[in-house]
């Protein structure tokens, strides 16, 4: 099991170190998306939560961490 989740990170680590601004564009366009879903929908759940919104802010900064790293 560790020996899975190992070669899992090392391939998720591979995969972003020649893309490092991959993940603080889907964290952006996230952000985005939460900000279109409570302008048109501003009483569904998802609105409410503003659930893309920390989704989008959770990915932005560890794709800043890991570009900083890689």
């Amino acid at each position: 099991m560790l020996d899975a989740f190992n070669r899992f990170l090392d391939l998720v680590a591979e995969y972003f170190a020649h893309r490092k601004g991959l993940l603080p564009l889907v964290g952006l366009a996230l952000i985005i998306l939460n900000l279109l879903i409570v302008l048109a929908f501003p009483s569904a759940w998802l609105a409410r939560t503003n659930l893309f919104l920390h989704l989008g802010l959770i990915s932005a900064i560890l794709g800043i961490l890991l570009a900083w790293a890689l």
